[in-house]
């Protein structure tokens, strides 16, 4: 049986456990998770060092998944994902209860609140956007459903990073403060004693966030956050924002629970 790992709210993350005789398969799977928002094509020498496996294998790997047309051929000798995999994220999206129990609740936030509201998960080093809901005042953000941060960065990426096992946050300082310093630290320390997190112009200019935890049992660390220009959020209104994100968290909390029951 996987062991589970509690998490500061309670609730449980479970700790997978390799799969023997897969080594092939994972690398393989390992290749297709190294693309992202962030790095959306690769040469297999850049997939090779992502992956840990020689070029040589790296290329039968890759000629797999162009077989597949899950991989296709671009400039210079790099590859980047095709539309085939698309599908395949509408599916987690529309599978995933957590986004079509807190979908209310974000929906009335956004309209009360007058901002943008979205729903992250923690997968691994990621805070990944599940579901977000646009105000009728809307601008352009970085985040969309599927899109993601590493941990330890933005309002949502520092709360989740938060709420994790303290021995996983452990194992995630070295490379979180090499990049952003001692400093966050003191903003983790503050996000878990006031149970919200904030975050101005760390991911797009001009852009002030917050984020607040969604308390579940035996789920992965969920967040709801907001996020506006933050001309137009005063202070005043970021106390009332946090209190009213609080609030609507709980809410979703209680359609989790009662949708377990």
């Amino acid at each position: 049986m996987t062991p589970a790992v509690s998490t500061v709210d309670g609730s449980a993350t479970t700790s997978p456990r390799r799969t023997p005789g897969a080594s092939s398969s994972r690398k393989v799977l390992q290749l297709l998770l190294a693309f992202s928002e962030r790095r959306c094509e690769a040469s297999v020498a850049e997939l090779a060092a992502t992956i840990g496996t020689p070029v040589a294998t790296t290329y039968r790997y890759v000629a797999l998944l162009k077989e597949l047309q899950l991989l296709e051929e671009g400039r210079a000798g790099h590859y980047h994902l095709t539309s085939q995999v698309m599908p395949l994220a509408r599916a987690a999206q529309l599978a995933n209860d957590m986004v079509r129990l807190a979908r209310p609740a974000m929906e009335e936030a956004a309209r009360e609140l007058g901002e943008t509201v979205m729903l992250f998960q923690q997968f691994g080093d990621s805070a990944v956007c599940a579901d977000r809901v646009e105000c009728d005042r809307a601008m352009r953000f970085t985040f969309e459903p599927g899109h993601s941060l590493p941990l330890g960065v933005g309002a949502s990426g520092k709360m989740l990073l938060a709420l994790l096992p303290e021995i996983e946050r452990d194992r995630r300082w070295a490379s979180i403060v090499e990049q952003r310093g001692t400093a966050v630290r003191d903003e983790l320390k503050r996000a878990l004693e006031n149970r919200y997190a904030v975050s101005s112009g760390e991911l797009d200019e001009g852009v002030w966030a917050c984020s607040v935890p969604v308390q579940t049992i035996g789920r992965r660390p969920t967040v709801l956050s907001m996020a506006g220009p933050a001309a137009r959020i005063t202070d005043e209104t970021r106390h009332t924002a946090i209190t009213a994100l609080q609030e609507y968290a709980i809410r979703i909390q209680r359609a989790i629970a009662s949708y377990s029951l």
